[in-house]
């Protein structure tokens, strides 16, 4: 499948002030791409979702912290969500966007699995489209099934920015392809094509 990079349509008057993420299988990979490209002066914040080992200790902040510019940490239950940082679902929970009289936080919830996954995908952008509306960048990256697909027709729904890993370059097509398939999304990138986007979006100030 060739790359499309589509000409940017315009950001909301305000700008994008969230950024949710995620993947399965191939979803580190291509975070290594994306993460470490974020500027310290990032005005969103960003949430990560990756499908990881329910009964393990989740070291994606260890393993990108050296990596990054940003802050990041591993989201706990009634956390601020604060522009410029990095926020990742913790094994066996759902990352939740939640309103708040002081501003949105982060929810955790143990609800039954979504597509054989908790934290699912589809759980953090469906509640962050409810949210932000058309405020939200929404990233599908690899993975082996079909979680996120729904989450981002509802970001697009709401107006948000769709952006999908180029499933040519995503070591598990499946859900990718299957996001493709379900919607037409905004953005079709390799990692580093969407670290691109991303940087530009920052620089006209719409992140």
């Amino acid at each position: 499948m060739s790359t499309q990079h589509l000409a940017p349509r315009p950001a909301p008057s305000r700008g994008y002030a969230a950024i949710v993420v995620g993947g399965s299988a191939g979803g580190i990979d291509a975070l290594l791409e994306l993460l470490p490209a974020l500027p310290a002066t990032l005005q969103a914040a960003v949430l990560v979702v990756l499908h990881l080992p329910r009964d393990r200790r989740s070291l994606l902040v260890e393993i990108f912290q050296p990596r990054c510019a940003l802050p990041l940490r591993e989201a706990q239950d009634k956390d601020a969500i604060t522009p410029g940082s990095v926020s990742f679902a913790p094994p066996d929970y759902h990352l939740l966007v939640d309103a708040g009289p002081q501003g949105p936080h982060v929810g955790l919830s143990v609800d039954p699995p979504l597509h054989f996954s908790r934290p699912s995908i589809d759980v953090l952008f469906e509640s962050a489209a409810d949210h932000y509306g058309p405020r939200l960048v929404g990233i599908l990256l690899s993975g082996a099934n079909e979680d996120g697909v729904h989450g981002l027709q509802t970001i697009q729904a709401a107006g948000g920015l769709t952006i999908v890993q180029d499933p040519g370059s995503a070591g598990m097509p499946t859900m990718p392809q299957a996001a493709i398939a379900g919607l037409a999304v905004d953005h079709i990138l390799p990692p580093e094509g969407i670290a691109s986007l991303l940087a530009d979006l920052h620089q006209r100030q719409q992140l």
